[in-house]
């Protein structure tokens, strides 16, 4: 039997989830990072910003969003669970830019990454040159095959729709 009174091992536990939360925070705020400005660098966009880290849901703009980008922001205790940010990404030479919503999970040594309505995979930790290049490519990937499908459809008649997990906004100033 414990000499602990029931309050200190509820708290040592409470001590224990929070050191957890935060490290899943630091993980998946790091992976988020390097995705926002490994993306950008990935695309070639002509020394202008082309990539930042906005919330994953409600009202955005193409500017860094720095914590306010993540889904925990202004949760009072930190949770300890998947955390979804949004990349804000450049997609056109006149100030249009979409939010791809993406969704992180530590996993022991790796990382699952879910791009809202598309494909999932995993980034092994710590991060990798390789590993981030394939994530890069998986994103463009994406990104493309949403502009084809969305095309192709209305050149054959159907205007499809948004279920693709990001929307489109126009700047009208250059945000770098």
């Amino acid at each position: 039997m414990s000499d602990k009174t029931r309050f200190a091992q509820l708290a040592d536990a409470a001590e224990r989830y929070g050191g957890y939360s935060l490290d899943n925070y630091a993980v998946i705020r790091s992976v988020a990072e390097n995705l926002a400005t490994g993306f950008c660098r990935f695309l070639g966009a002509e020394g202008k910003a082309c990539v930042h880290l906005v919330p994953p849901q409600g009202a955005w703009s193409p500017q860094p969003h720095r914590s306010g980008a993540f889904s925990v922001s202004g949760s009072g205790f930190l949770p300890l669970g998947p955390i979804s940010f949004g990349l804000a990404v450049r997609v056109s030479r006149t100030g249009d830019w979409t939010r791809l919503v993406l969704t992180c999970t530590k996993k022991g040594h790796h990382v699952e990454v879910a791009i809202a309505e598309g494909p999932v995979f995993d980034i092994g930790l710590p991060l990798e040159t390789a590993d981030l290049d394939t994530v890069f490519q998986r994103l463009h990937d994406h990104l493309i095959r949403w502009f084809e499908d969305q095309a192709d459809l209305y050149e054959n008649g159907d205007y499809g729709g948004r279920s693709i997990g990001f929307d489109l906004i126009h700047a009208e100033e250059d945000i770098s």
